[in-house]
């Protein structure tokens, strides 16, 4: 029994620890505006970067129906038509991936965004013809969320 305990001690140090970790693997900020603001300033900062809202989907009234009280939620999915289709011809594996998304929701009169980092990609497809691609979309998720923090 000694050895059971010390194990599930061993697993559960491990996981408390690494806990932060999967954490550097998010893009997040957080704004002053209010959600509909912040929501325009998302938008247009996808569209002043090249790409193309392909979706808005609205996650709160999901959330409502499982009894869990939420303010504004939305997932903005956004690519570059060209861009997905020649890298998802060279790689379909990229496919559930695409497009890139970012989170916003509210909290109380500000917005929260948040996105997967899209270097983390590389763990899962480590061809080296793709870390500039990863980089480009790191580089525009940051920019763009960047924006919409620092826009007032």
């Amino acid at each position: 029994m000694n050895k059971l305990m010390q194990w599930i001690s061993i697993v559960s140090l491990t996981l408390f620890l690494s806990a932060p970790a999967m954490a550097e693997g998010l893009l997040m900020a957080r704004t002053d505006n209010q959600f509909p603001e912040a929501m325009t300033l998302l938008q247009s900062a996808i569209s002043s970067h090249g790409y193309k809202i392909t979706r808005l989907q609205e996650v709160n009234e999901n959330l409502a129906r499982r009894h869990f009280k939420s303010d504004m939620y939305r997932v903005v999915y956004f690519g570059k038509y060209d861009e997905i289709k020649q890298v998802t011809a060279k790689y379909p594996d990229l496919i559930p991936f695409l497009p890139l998304s970012i989170t916003i929701f509210a909290e109380g009169d500000q917005a929260i965004v948040v996105a997967s980092h899209p270097r983390m990609l590389e763990a899962f497809f480590p061809d080296p013809s793709l870390k500039p691609i990863f980089e480009h979309w790191e580089n525009d998720m940051v920019s763009i969320i960047d924006e919409v923090r620092e826009s007032k």
